[in-house]
Parts: C-alpha cells; sequence; structure tokens
C-alpha cells in the first residue's frame, strides 16, 4: 500500500472551524490558534490495553512511509492526525487516529492548509446554532452522593488514598446539528482552555497531559478545585485558601507526585513548579506545570505510561480504577482519555478529555464531570464539583453561540 502523500503549503483561512465538517468536526483549538481537519485520508482503530502502543507503532509506520512536502514548518504543519482515546483498558469504546484528507491550521501569524492524498478545496460553511437539554444519566445527584460516600469508606479502610468518581449527563443532538457551534462557544467562552472535538468527542480541557515539538515538553497537573468568587476580593480569598487547604493539597500532590514518576523515566531532566492556584472563568484549579526533554519515544508512547494519571483515576492507580469500576457501574467511554492530534515527527498536543462530552453517530450524548474523592471529602461539596465541571459543556450545548 502506497503512502500518504502530505503538501502543506500558506492560505489565508478566515474563521478555522467553518472549514470543518458541520456533524463531524475535527479541531484543537486554543484561543485564536490551532488546526482544523475535514474528511478522513486514513482512519486507525485500536482497543484493549495495548491500544497506545499499537497506535505509537502503527503511527511510526506511516509517518515513515508518508512523502511530506512542508513549505510552512511550524507545530501542526506536516503529517497530522487527530487522536481519542477510551479512559479504561476494558471499554467497549473505540480509540482512533484520523488522518484528515485537509488540515487548515494557524499559529501566531502563520496561516497553512495541509493536503493529504488528492488534492482538494476548501469549502467553508457558515456555522448554525444548535440548541439541546442535558438531563440525569446513569447516576443522578443522589446516586453520586452515595457513590462519594462509599469511596469515602474505601479510603478510610485503606484500599485506596484517593478515587476520582463522575456522574453523566445525557441529551439527543437534532439530526441536523452543528456541532461545530458547540465548539466555537468553547472557544469563546474558555480561550485559555484547549477546545478539542475528534470522532464526536467535544469539549473545552484545561489539563494538558503532553505538548511536544522537537523534544521539549509541557505538561500541566490539575487537581484540587473552588468554584469562582462573587466578588474580586471574595475571588482571591478562594484562591488563597485553596492554594493552603490541606485537603486540596494532598489530592494534587497524588496527582502530581503520579505524573513526575512517569515522566522522569522518559525525561530524566524534568522538572516542576510549585502547585499554584490557576483561574479560569468559572473554577480555581490548583496546578503544577512540569516541563522537561524527551530522551526517546513520541508523545503517544508518552500516554501508554502516563494514562490514566492520578487526576482521573486516583492512587494507586489499580487499586482507584477497580473501584471506580465498581462504584459507577458504567463505560466511562473516552472522557478522561487523552484527546488530540500527533505529527509525524511524534510531538504533538494531547489534553484529557475533560468539560466535554461524547456525540455518537446516532446523535446521543453523554456528559461527565467527576471529582477527587481523598479522606475527609465531603459529598455534597464534591456534587457541587462536579455541577461546576459540567457548566462548560452544559452552557456550550444550551447556548452555543455567546
Amino acid at each position: 500500500m502506497p503512502g500518504l502523500r502530505v503538501r502543506t503549503e500558506r492560505a489565508e483561512l478566515g474563521r478555522l472551524l467553518e472549514h470543518a465538517d458541520p456533524r463531524f468536526p475535527l479541531a484543537v483549538r486554543r484561543g485564536a490558534d490551532g488546526i482544523v481537519g475535514r474528511g478522513e485520508a486514513m482512519r486507525l482503530e485500536f482497543d484493549g490495553p495495548s491500544r497506545f502502543t499499537d497506535a505509537a507503532d502503527a503511527w511510526r509506520a506511516v509517518a515513515r512511509d508518508a512523502t511530506v512536502d512542508d513549505a510552512v514548518g511550524v507545530p501542526g504543519t506536516g503529517l497530522i492526525a487527530f487522536g481519542a482515546f477510551a479512559f479504561d483498558d476494558a471499554s467497549a469504546a473505540t480509540s482512533v487516529l484520523i488522518v484528515p484528507q485537509v488540515v487548515v491550521g494557524r499559529r501566531g501569524d502563520d496561516e497553512w492548509v495541509t493536503w493529504i492524498g488528492d488534492e482538494g478545496r476548501l469549502h467553508p460553511t457558515a456555522v448554525d446554532d444548535v440548541r439541546v437539554e442535558l438531563s440525569d444519566g446513569s447516576i443522578d445527584g443522589p446516586r453520586y452522593l452515595a457513590i462519594v460516600t462509599e469511596a469515602t469508606e474505601r479510603i478510610r479502610a485503606g484500599e485506596a488514598e484517593k478515587i476520582v468518581v463522575a456522574r453523566d449527563r445525557v441529551g439527543q443532538l437534532p439530526e441536523s446539528g452543528d456541532v461545530r457551534s458547540v465548539a466555537v462557544g468553547l472557544v469563546q467562552r474558555y480561550p485559555d482552555a484547549v477546545t478539542y472535538a475528534v470522532d464526536g468527542l467535544i469539549g473545552a480541557s484545561p489539563e494538558t497531559l503532553i505538548a511536544a515539538d522537537r523534544g521539549h515538553f509541557f505538561s500541566r497537573v490539575l487537581a484540587g478545585t473552588a468554584a469562582r468568587g462573587a466578588t474580586p476580593g471574595l475571588d482571591a480569598e478562594i484562591a488563597e485558601t485553596l492554594a493552603s487547604d490541606d485537603k486540596d493539597l494532598r489530592e494534587h500532590r497524588f496527582a502530581s507526585a503520579s505524573a513526575m514518576e512517569v515522566l522522569r523515566t522518559l525525561a530524566p531532566d524534568a522538572r516542576a513548579s510549585e502547585p499554584y492556584p490557576l483561574r479560569l472563568p468559572n473554577l480555581w484549579h490548583l496546578a503544577t506545570d512540569i516541563t522537561g526533554t524527551l530522551s526517546a519515544g513520541s508523545t503517544l508512547d508518552v500516554l501508554a505510561l502516563l494514562h490514566p494519571t492520578a487526576a482521573v483515576a486516583g492512587t494507586p492507580r489499580a487499586a482507584s480504577l477497580a473501584i471506580i469500576s465498581e462504584l459507577e457501574g458504567v463505560d466511562r467511554g473516552r472522557y478522561a482519555g487523552p484527546v488530540g492530534w500527533i505529527d509525524g515527527e511524534g510531538g504533538g498536543e494531547w489534553v484529557i478529555a475533560l468539560r466535554g462530552a461524547d456525540i455518537a453517530r446516532d446523535g446521543s450524548i453523554r456528559a461527565f464531570a467527576g471529582a477527587g474523592i481523598v479522606a475527609g471529602s465531603d459529598p455534597d461539596a464534591e456534587l457541587a464539583e462536579t455541577a461546576v465541571k459540567l457548566r462548560p459543556i452544559t452552557d456550550a450545548l444550551a447556548d452555543p453561540l455567546p
């Protein structure tokens, strides 16, 4: 089978998301910058415990056989695949890498189009509004309170130190619903987050698993959450309290320590910042930034070791995953799994699929949000935290274009 032919050239694009398919957009955006794909030149599917290593091996073969002519040469040009991976090894959800037929992108002053396979043409279309109301799914408020209570009992019994449990909301996309409008709403409301849309998975994630270019990488760990204050004074007080709260600091240290342990095996020079309050439009998070240089491997190889982090699973990993499966009793699908893109050199950007929803081929929508449970967690407070975390996707579906 001949390899892919890839050509990147400069272009004038206008609004990036207008170039995406209305029903099945492919996009990874941060503010005005990002990449948007359309069509499928190649689709690779994976499942099970080896999904990341299988994807890494398959992608190396695709990149090796591709012929690339890249006249721009910035991150996001040349050969690109968008990807989304299931959270759990036993999930029925399909993990995918999708190489579009065309990719448009913007980074600073650079704008480009990448043609993959037979050259086509750009055909941007206006984004239409779509509105969907979400309702309780398999885990409603009362059941979530019971799950949190049981999780704290398991922690008290010494079965785990931290367990991240989630609840879901569901809805139905209209038959002609333009999913791009949800992405537009997320970009506008959360310009500092990474808005993603890959194979029906859509959201705005604040948490970067790995972003790498020419070996240099960045990772951001988030754990510990508080709602924003109604006044500047109250907001500052909340941020200060979050940064010193014992429960939130313990939750955060579990997540940052587990990430550093993995990243140092691939990047001996990895270094971490001190935890700091990260301000988002509706939340404060405790954040730690990790930087360094990868000694070998692609971003997919990093994901194989890094996922799932303690920020979305718990500590210890195996024990927390077993308890999550037992207590939630549902397949998370690709919620809290890695989503993003990879280039021909193995670089790219992957975030955790948070603050979003998965839209199936039949238009059914399922949104999740979770909270990290540690000793002393209050069920009512954790339920309130999930409500705040559901707001980005709930608002974007109910009022996509603010």
